[in-house]
């Protein structure tokens, strides 16, 4: 009867394509009726029919749960009651499904941010592994899962170790998992535990022969490079009790130690960040190795204001004076960040490098610490005498001027004029043990103050 109506009016009305793919899917399930009553018309074949229609009532459930909100909301929810009515045969744990999600997207052509939509790839296992929903794992497993499928390029494994969530880790890994499958993006699941909560995770993949020392397929880092860049210490930790190489460079030539010392830049993880790069440097890590850009570990630690790790890097033979691509030193690296690290006390930085022999600063930098008294002490004590403060006056705030006047002002009565005999005979005996000062001076049987004023103490002043 559709049929013959569509074909009736076809040329006789103007039919919307709504309307006709509603036709349409109207004379399908007709066609389908008709054929499900024609075989029951047959006592012989009333059992395949039935088969018939099990399988078809099967398939379109598979092919629903691709797009079905309502199985995708079941599965985010960890919802085991419906999971184990929708998911009973091998063939529905195994479906691929299909979901969006929706990112900014910046375009430089138009100049503004977009919204794009993104498809992905994913199975049941996944998104359950993803939320930490260890029951919902068990009975996907329990009915055929594939342990080590990775619809969207990666593995379940890879899911539930990215987000901490141990107890499917464990689950996976006793089924079967691959603890070293590499997902599309070259990461093998050690490699994502990145966070503090991952931990228990990268222990297990450990002690299911995870390799410890594989690299991803970009950059080449190893898990104790991405450890080390988050300032993960248990992560080192554990890593390196696993034999874990230290030395071990990524395609940019850095070892843990450059990329410890080169993310360090946040103040509230400073002391994470020392535990790491201690910790890696008594296992043998090289302080002097240069990375990107010719960057040393001690030019990383001075660009980010960390004076406990440079101080680190001094004591164990970093080079006080390399200069990396652009022809910096750490000084120069230390003076161009004082301004953002103002609280992390610049100054014990500069007086470190310069108590292990960094080279003289050109006046042209007091610019740079003109905002840092301390700072700039440190610097003008190393001079015989004090230049004209032309290139830096003019950029000293109002109240940073106001607070410490008495300094400022004793810079400016002492400018072409003779120091103090104290401070030449200072400058002379520096001059003279050059990079020995740390180690020598102290060893001096001199008064402690005496020994302070050489090693550059700060006074609040200059004679």
């Amino acid at each position: 009867k559709l049929k013959y109506i569509s074909t009736m009016f076809r040329d006789t009305f103007t039919f919307t394509p709504s309307t006709l793919r509603s036709l349409r899917l109207q004379r399908e399930l007709q066609d389908l009726e008709d054929e499900r009553r024609a075989l029951y018309r047959s006592p012989r074949n009333r059992q395949t029919a039935a088969v018939s229609q099990s399988v078809f009532r099967e398939s379109r459930t598979l092919s629903q749960l691709s797009s079905d909100s309502a199985v995708h909301d079941a599965l985010c929810n960890g919802d085991l009651d419906k999971i184990r009515v929708i998911f009973k045969s091998k063939e529905a744990v195994n479906a691929t499904i299909q979901t969006v999600s929706h990112e900014l997207n910046w375009s430089a052509e138009l100049g503004l941010w977009s919204l794009i939509s993104k498809q992905k790839q994913t199975s049941a296992l996944h998104i359950a592994a993803e939320r930490g929903h260890t029951a919902c794992v068990k009975h996907l497993l329990g009915h055929g899962a594939d342990v080590n499928a990775a619809p969207g390029g990666a593995t379940a494994l890879h899911t539930a170790c990215a987000n901490g969530h141990t107890e499917c880790a464990q689950l996976l890994l006793s089924i079967g998992a691959n603890p070293n499958a590499i997902s599309e993006d070259g990461y093998a699941p050690l490699h994502l535990c990145t966070s503090p909560q991952t931990f228990l995770c990268a222990k297990l993949l450990l002690e299911h022969n995870a390799r410890v020392n594989l690299q991803t397929k970009d950059r080449e880092n190893t898990p104790l490079h991405i450890a080390a860049k988050h300032g993960l210490d248990k992560h080192v930790d554990l890593y390196l009790n696993y034999c874990a190489y230290s030395h071990k460079k990524n395609r940019e030539g850095e070892t843990a130690l450059n990329a410890a010392c080169s993310y360090a830049d946040k103040p509230e993880a400073f002391g994470r960040y020392y535990k790491v790069c201690k910790m890696l440097i008594n296992w043998g890590a090289n302080v002097k190795t240069a990375g990107k850009k010719n960057h040393t570990p001690l030019h990383n630690a001075c660009g980010n204001g960390h004076p406990d790790i440079v101080k680190l890097l001094l004591l164990h033979g970093a080079s006080v004076n390399a200069k990396n691509s652009a022809g910096y030193t750490p000084m120069d690296c230390i003076l161009q960040a004082v301004e953002d690290y103002l609280e992390q006390h610049p100054e014990r930085i500069v007086v470190d490098l310069l108590n292990h022999g960094a080279g003289p600063v050109d006046p042209k930098m007091l610019k740079q610490c003109a905002v840092s008294p301390w700072t700039m002490e440190a610097l003008l004590n190393t001079y015989e005498v004090i230049p004209l403060c032309d290139s830096w006056i003019e950029s000293v705030p109002l109240d940073v001027w106001q607070k410490h006047q008495v300094f400022y002002e004793s810079i400016i009565q002492m400018i072409n004029k003779p120091r103090s005999l104290q401070h030449l005979a200072r400058c002379a005996l520096r001059n003279y043990l050059g990079t020995r000062c740390h180690s020598v001076i102290p060893q001096l049987q001199l008064p402690n103050s005496s020994a302070e004023f050489l090693l550059l103490k700060l006074e609040g002043y200059i004679k």
